[in-house]
């Protein structure tokens, strides 16, 4: 089969799932750890979620897919991050720790890496949940995008990784992030996840989107979990559930249709 693995209808696809679940447990270690042990594991954590998306991309949609997906994401990611850096449009002014590493036009590598980590995610949930609509696709994978955002940010802040000049105003009980990211991360959402349906949108899945809705399920709200209860950011949890509850009531309205 010409650009594209050739998976046989319910053949396993163990790799994305094995890579989420050794992601899960490093989320867990997380919380529980400090200094350089927590940065290595929020390189673990990324790297993982990056793979997952890459490894699911390919083996449910093609190899052309799961390649394409890397490279528009992490291009698009690297656009917009410049952007904001030189600029602070879309996000507002802010600026990257030294302690990430090397960079492409300001932009730590690990940055396009969480992108990844989050894009495909977010988009085959809202191919799920607006199957034959491709605007509603883009749109509720925007919000999910920028919701997942919501609670990862201030956790990011918290570790050191990046701060803003101007933090306020925020979402009530998050003072570290600045509501011009979140509006900054709902257009480029947009702007990725239509890219992202013109390369995928078209592209019936052949299996194993459980991985990347594994990640998501437990980077969100699992996420909040730990902030509520370790991280000391109880703003934050409380917007993760607050942003989910809208996705598990579709959800579940979609399964018991």
């Amino acid at each position: 089969m010409t650009g594209a693995l050739a998976v046989r209808p319910g053949t396993p696809v163990r790799l994305p799932l094995v890579l989420a679940l050794l992601l899960v447990g490093a989320a867990i270690a997380y919380p529980l750890t400090d200094g350089a042990p927590r940065n290595a594991v929020s390189w673990a954590i990324v790297l993982l979620g990056a793979s997952v998306s890459v490894t699911s991309a390919a083996l449910s949609r093609g190899l052309r897919t799961g390649l394409g997906v890397l490279g528009l994401v992490a291009a698009v990611a690297v656009l917009f991050e410049a952007l904001g850096l030189a600029t602070g449009f879309p996000y507002g002014e802010y600026g990257y720790s030294d302690g990430l590493g090397p960079t492409l036009l300001g932009v730590p590598f690990l940055v396009p890496l969480a992108w990844l980590m989050m894009a495909w995610p977010s988009w085959v949930l809202a191919a799920r949940l607006a199957p034959r609509s491709r605007p509603a696709r883009v749109l509720v994978a925007a919000y999910v995008f920028a919701a997942w955002d919501v609670v990862l940010d201030p956790q990011m802040v918290q570790a050191g990784y990046w701060r803003w000049a101007h933090p306020s105003p925020g979402l009530p009980g998050i003072d570290t992030v600045p509501l011009t990211n979140l509006a900054g991360w709902l257009l480029a959402g947009l702007a990725l996840m239509t890219l992202l349906e013109l390369l995928a949108g078209r592209r019936p899945s052949r299996g194993g989107d459980a991985a990347p809705l594994l990640v998501l399920g437990w980077m969100t709200l699992g996420g909040a979990l730990a902030h509520a209860v370790w991280l000391d950011l109880p703003g934050s949890a409380l917007w993760g559930v607050l942003l989910a509850l809208p996705v598990l009531v579709a959800l579940a309205l979609r399964r018991r249709r």
